[in-house]
């Protein structure tokens, strides 16, 4: 598997430089479709065999778990050739992830929605993490900066130009106060609301930025940040040329269109089915 760091940026006016190179699919809209990775490359029967173990293991372990369950498989340790075939087998899909933190993770899906592949550095005496797993979504992802995370922000003091973003501040601190874990996400469009520059400006240095950016090409062009509120995201969607053309902020556990989604998850179970088959029969 290729390298796949996601550079942390901040988000609202001002944070796309102009020069900024910034990877997004052609156009927003399109439906991720499934492609079948590169078939994996070796003379070696023993060393596809073991990978092709792993995959058959992996398999299993989707098979018996329930969609929200927690299926984690540890790679690190596997002969390097035979991961590369496990990950050449895999290959790259939609969504890449970072997590910032003590030890920061770099998460990228595969071509099978669902199943994720988790990279960490060693840091200390903490050995590095390479783990493949299987989920809607993993759950470093959701529990990052949950600790840390700010039950209220307080409002900044109002410049000239701000007009109703104080008011959006207000309505934030107001549902994350009130939120159960049960509850509908709530959305701000701010794309329909009269916002101007100052007025984003202010959000983004009263919400500041969290522990955990997300990239989705499945459906578009689309970055997702958590700030320091609790469970509040602001998620931006950018079309061919890089503008900004629906800009929310969501108050969630994970919006939705970070995570796999069950139906896509079945599908990945018997895509790779039969890429295990494809594979044992050659």
């Amino acid at each position: 598997m290729k390298d796949f760091p996601i550079p942390v940026v901040s988000f609202g006016p001002g944070s796309q430089q102009e020069d900024e190179e910034l990877e997004y699919i052609a156009a927003p809209g399109e439906m991720s479709v499934f492609n079948t990775p590169q078939y994996p490359a070796t003379e070696n029967p023993v060393t596809r065999d073991a990978a092709v173990a792993v995959l058959q293991d992996l398999l299993a372990k989707m098979k018996s778990t329930p969609f929200e369950g927690d299926v984690a498989i540890d790679v690190g340790r596997l002969d390097p050739e035979v991961l590369r075939l496990v990950n050449d087998a895999l290959g790259e899909g939609e969504v890449g992830v970072t997590v910032a933190g003590d030890m920061p993770l770099r998460i990228q899906e595969t071509v099978f929605a669902g199943v994720w592949r988790t990279l960490s550095d060693a840091h200390g005496d903490v050995a590095p993490i390479n783990r493949i797993e299987a989920g809607p979504m993993p759950a470093a992802v959701i529990n990052a900066g949950q600790a840390d995370a700010m039950a209220a922000v307080e409002p900044p003091p109002v410049s000239e130009g701000v007009m109703n973003a104080p008011a959006v501040l207000s309505e934030l601190n107001d549902v994350v106060a009130r939120r159960q874990p049960t509850d509908p996400a709530h959305i701000i469009n701010l794309t329909l609301l009269p916002m101007t520059p100052q007025d984003l400006d202010y959000l983004g240095a009263a919400l500041g930025v969290g522990p955990v950016v997300i990239l989705s090409r499945g459906y578009g062009n689309c970055r997702i940040t958590k700030t320091r509120l609790r469970d509040t995201w602001w998620v931006q969607y950018f079309n061919s040329t890089d503008k900004l053309i629906l800009n929310t902020l969501e108050v969630t556990r994970l919006p939705d269109v970070a995570p796999a989604a069950e139906e896509d998850y079945a599908d990945s179970i018997e895509r790779l089915g039969e890429w295990i088959q494809a594979l044992l029969d050659d």
